[in-house]
């Protein structure tokens, strides 16, 4: 997440007007419009079938995932996706796996948004584990086909 943000800023400060940086999930995001982003769970059948839309309010933003089901980082739950949403990309990227670890039954779920609402920087949350999907803050979630 550091590292997107980082070069997103650079990027903006030196003109560029829109920016979308995505370093291994991790996303920074500046666009002159709404956004919508789609959530990769893996094998979940929920994957790239929902989305989450972003309004320009919100930009930039960071919009980090993190998984215990897909890629090479270390995650000590089992969550197909965990989608954190805030200002700070760094710290939606912490706050992604730090939900991530609590994640390994879909009874889970409601655990980790409870704690995602101790983070008064966190924006929204989407967690999807194989059929189950949990939000909570402000995310406006879209179905895509």
């Amino acid at each position: 997440g550091a590292i997107a943000e980082f070069v997103g800023k650079e990027l903006l400060a030196a003109g560029t007007a829109e920016i979308i940086i995505e370093n291994g999930g991790d996303i920074f995001l500046h666009r002159n419009k709404d956004c919508l982003v789609s959530i990769f769970a893996g094998q979940s059948p929920l994957s790239q079938r929902v989305g989450i839309r972003i309004p320009i309010a919100h930009l930039p933003l960071g919009v980090c995932t993190s998984s215990g089901a897909v890629g090479h980082s270390l995650s000590l739950g089992k969550a197909d996706s965990v989608t954190v949403l805030a200002r700070s990309t760094p710290l939606a990227d912490a706050v992604a796996t730090r939900l991530g670890n609590v994640v390994s039954v879909q009874g889970d779920i409601d655990r980790a948004l409870e704690t995602a609402q101790s983070f008064p920087d966190i924006l929204g949350v989407v967690i999807i584990l194989a059929d189950r999907l949990g939000a909570w803050g402000t995310v406006d979630l879209v179905k895509i086909n």
